[in-house]
């Protein structure tokens, strides 16, 4: 075991430029591929790599014939490089906002449900309060938005936890529960009944959301309390897009979040099945990182959606 090491010491030879030797071999486990996306020669990075293990005392990469894959150690390494690269891209990315006469830049994930409900109303009212903040919208299911929150690559998300061990890094703060709906496209053989018994549901095609997340976990669980068979006929998707394109061209099936839906019920495009099969409804909120105080853009983002939600309850009571 060699000594520790030095936080003085780390931060007198650590530089950007051995973050960015880290994350690049990292993604790409290769020497060659790494030097020419860093455009230096294979020898010079070599050094560089070797210098920087030297430094910290231990091995970052193995090498094998054909691949560079991380160390157990390369690997903890590594996250701390591209969360620091993060934090850096943002950080010249709002300078040169402000040089520009911007004020502040914003990047918000969000699950697709929220897109449709709570996030246009707040995106209007941040925007009457700071007409020149630059803001991005990612879309994404829970999972990949709290990847992305915990490598500093949002600001904030609006989604739901996947799992407790997430309250240990994260703060959530509820906005509402996210009630779901059976829909098929009006000429579903289903579509004029009256009443669906939920024993008939697994006989036809269904559109998904995939394994692993929120919603396809209570799918499941309902087919398993309903002691039906889930449906062997299935597609996987995350996309509305291609959950609309689906639906429309066949005798297909969805369970879908009732306010990203309420518009194409609204226009006949689809209809909703009456059905008792019911998937409990999940509540969402503003998530952010634990401990860590919020820019004062995303500080009044993540109030107006919460004040905003608020209100939606109380004018419902």
């Amino acid at each position: 075991m060699g000594s520790d090491i030095a936080f003085s010491s780390l931060c007198s030879w650590l530089r950007i430029k051995h973050l960015v030797l880290i994350d690049t071999l990292a993604r790409t486990q290769n020497m060659h591929t790494a030097a020419e996306q860093m455009k230096l020669t294979q020898p010079a990075l070599s050094k560089m790599l070797r210098d920087t293990e030297e430094m910290l005392g231990f091995r970052l990469f193995e090498r094998l014939p054909r691949s560079m894959p991380t160390t157990e150690l390369g690997e903890q390494v590594a996250h701390y490089a591209r969360v620091m690269l993060n934090d850096t891209e943002k950080f010249v990315a709002q300078v040169n906002k402000l040089r520009k006469g911007g004020h502040g830049y914003l990047k918000v994930g969000a699950i697709f449900a929220a897109t449709f409900n709570v996030l246009p109303k707040a995106i209007s009212y941040v925007k009457t309060q700071r007409p020149l903040l630059s803001i991005e919208v990612v879309e994404q299911t829970s999972d990949k938005l709290l990847e992305m929150l915990e490598q500093k690559e949002l600001d904030l998300m609006v989604g739901r936890f996947t799992g407790d061990h997430h309250r240990h890094n994260f703060d959530f703060s509820p906005l509402g529960p996210e009630p779901f709906t059976l829909v098929v496209n009006p000429s579903h053989p289903l579509a004029g009944k009256d009443q669906v018994e939920p024993s008939e549901l697994s006989k036809w095609p269904w559109v998904l959301y995939p394994t692993g997340t929120p919603i396809r976990a209570r799918m499941n669980q309902a087919f398993a309390d309903y002691k039906i068979a889930p449906p062997s006929n299935t597609v996987e998707t995350i996309s509305m897009p291609t959950f609309l394109q689906l639906l429309q061209s066949g005798p297909t099936i969805a369970m879908l979040p009732a306010p990203m839906v309420q518009s194409h019920l609204d226009s006949g495009q689809l209809q909703r099945l009456h059905c008792e099969f019911n998937v409990a409804p999940l509540e969402y909120g503003v998530i952010t990182r634990k401990d860590e105080i919020l820019p004062a853009a995303a500080r009044l983002f993540a109030d107006t959606l919460i004040s905003q939600c608020t209100e939606n309850k109380r004018s419902r009571q």
